[in-house]
C-alpha cells in the first residue's frame, strides 16, 4: 500500500449541519477530493482557508496483511519483541492440566472412589501401563475408598500380583471393605497408612431376592467370595483362617497403629 499524507481542517465560517438526504447536500464546492500521489512527501490542501490542521498518517507496516498477529492459535507470537524471540511457549499443554496424567508420570495411582467395574478397568490399565514402562520402579497406589464390588476388586488384586514392579499401597482417609483388601495386597514391606487413616474389614455384603432357586445361587456365590477373601487375607497377614473369620464377621475398624499390627507394615511415626 502506498504511503500518503493529508491535511484536513474545518472552514472558518460556521458550517451548517450536514444533511445526508441527497448527494448534493453532502458534497459542495468546498469539499474537494483529490487523488493522493504515490510520493510520500506530497501534501494535499483541500481548502485554502485552514486553521487547525489534522494530520492523518498511514504506513505500509500498519496495514500489512502478512504481519504476524498475536493469537491463541499461534501461541502468542512474540517475534516483534527481541527479549522473547527465543523463549518457549508459556501456554500449558493439555496433558499438563489433567492431575491424573501428571500423577501417572510420577508412577502414582489414586483410588479415590467406590470400587466398581469402570474404576477397576481404569486402575488395571494404569497398573499394566506403568509395569510395561519400567518393571524395576515401584508403583504407588494411594487408596481412599469405602469399598465396592468384590469381583472388580479381585480384578485389581490380580493385576497387582501380575505386575513385575512392586506395588506400594498407602491409605489416605479411609480404606474400608474392598479398599482395605487392596491395601493389604501391596508388596510386603511397602504397605502404609497415614496417621489419621482408618481401615475397616468385614465379610462381603449383598442382597438376594426373587425365587428360592435364584436366592440360593446368590447366597452360594456370596459364601464363595467370603471364603476366598478370608483365605487371601489369612495368607497375607499370616494369621490363622479361623481368626480372620472372627475378625471379619462384623465391621472391624482399626486406626493406623492397629492396622500396622494386623495387615500393614508402616509406622505412623515415620510420616
Amino acid at each position: 500500500m502506498e504511503v500518503g499524507l493529508a491535511y484536513l481542517t474545518a472552514s472558518q465560517s460556521t458550517s451548517s449541519p450536514l444533511c445526508f438526504s441527497n448527494r448534493n447536500s453532502f458534497i459542495n464546492k468546498n469539499h474537494l477530493l483529490l487523488p493522493v500521489s504515490s510520493d510520500t512527501s506530497t501534501t494535499i490542501s483541500v481548502c485554502s482557508k485552514r486553521r487547525k490542521p489534522i494530520c492523518v498518517k498511514a504506513s505500509k507496516s500498519s496495514f500489512n496483511a502478512n504481519t504476524a498477529r498475536q493469537t491463541l492459535a499461534s501461541n502468542w507470537d512474540v517475534e516483534k519483541f527481541s527479549s522473547f524471540a527465543n523463549s518457549a511457549p508459556t501456554l500449558p499443554k493439555f496433558e499438563e492440566l489433567d492431575t491424573t496424567n501428571m500423577l501417572l508420570r510420577q508412577r502414582i495411582i489414586f483410588l479415590g472412589s467406590q470400587v466398581d467395574d469402570v474404576t477397576a478397568d481404569f486402575i488395571i490399565s494404569q497398573l499394566l501401563f506403568l509395569d510395561a514402562e519400567d518393571p524395576k520402579k515401584d508403583i504407588k497406589l494411594f487408596i481412599n475408598s469405602p469399598g465396592g464390588s468384590v469381583t472388580a476388586g479381585l480384578g485389581i488384586y490380580d493385576a497387582m500380583k501380575l505386575c513385575k514392579a512392586d506395588v506400594s499401597t498407602i491409605c489416605l482417609g479411609l480404606a474400608a471393605s474392598m479398599g482395605a483388601f487392596l491395601l493389604s495386597a501391596g508388596s510386603k514391606g511397602k504397605r502404609f497408612c497415614m496417621p489419621n487413616g482408618r481401615v475397616m474389614i468385614h465379610q462381603p455384603l449383598g442382597t438376594a431376592g426373587g425365587k428360592a432357586s435364584e436366592m440360593s445361587i446368590r447366597i452360594r456365590e456370596m459364601s464363595y467370595h467370603k471364603i476366598k477373601l478370608n483365605k487371601i487375607l489369612s495368607r497375607i497377614t499370616g494369621k490363622p483362617l479361623e481368626q480372620v473369620e472372627v475378625d471379619t464377621d462384623r465391621d472391624n475398624f482399626m486406626n493406623a497403629w492397629e492396622a500396622k499390627e494386623y495387615i500393614l507394615d508402616c509406622c505412623p511415626n515415620n510420616f
